[in-house]
């Protein structure tokens, strides 16, 4: 059995990103237009096709819930209610991961029984799966 070593460079980094995310929530916590400039900006960051990704994702989750809070999370795009992350989207490249992630955190009012997908990974972001995020993310919310 290997012993860990710590954290990668990678994580190190995703936790000083949190860390000023938080700083920045304590200042700016109802001020949805700052949050939604800094996560305008981390997507500008990504490439391609994340970012095409990333912004259709924007795009849906304000029409489909726009009471939801935009924002940075480890330094991906998120969305909180009531100052907590419900969904989020995080970059192939930010691990170097060979598809991107779409997921929801335990605030979702996702519950089917005993178990139930959280995540979903995603190469590409057609009507079909933008559909699906859609429906999600009502489901999510309500």
């Amino acid at each position: 059995m290997k012993k860990a070593d710590g954290f990668t460079a990678e994580e190190k980094a995703a936790m000083k990103e949190r860390a000023k995310e938080m700083k920045a929530e304590a200042r700016a916590n109802q001020d949805r237009q700052a949050g939604e400039n800094d996560l305008l900006a981390k997507i500008a960051e990504m490439e391609e096709p994340d970012r095409g990704m990333a912004t259709r994702i924007h795009e849906i989750i304000k029409a489909v819930a726009p009471e939801l809070m935009p924002k940075t999370w480890y330094g991906m795009p998120a969305y909180a209610k009531d100052g907590k992350v419900l969904c989020f989207f995080q970059t192939a490249q930010k691990f170097g991961a060979r598809y991107a992630t779409f997921g929801f955190n335990d605030v979702a009012n996702l519950d089917d029984g005993n178990m139930w997908p959280t995540s979903f990974a995603l190469k590409a972001l057609t009507d079909a799966e933008a559909a699906k995020i859609t429906e999600l993310v009502k489901r999510a919310v309500r």
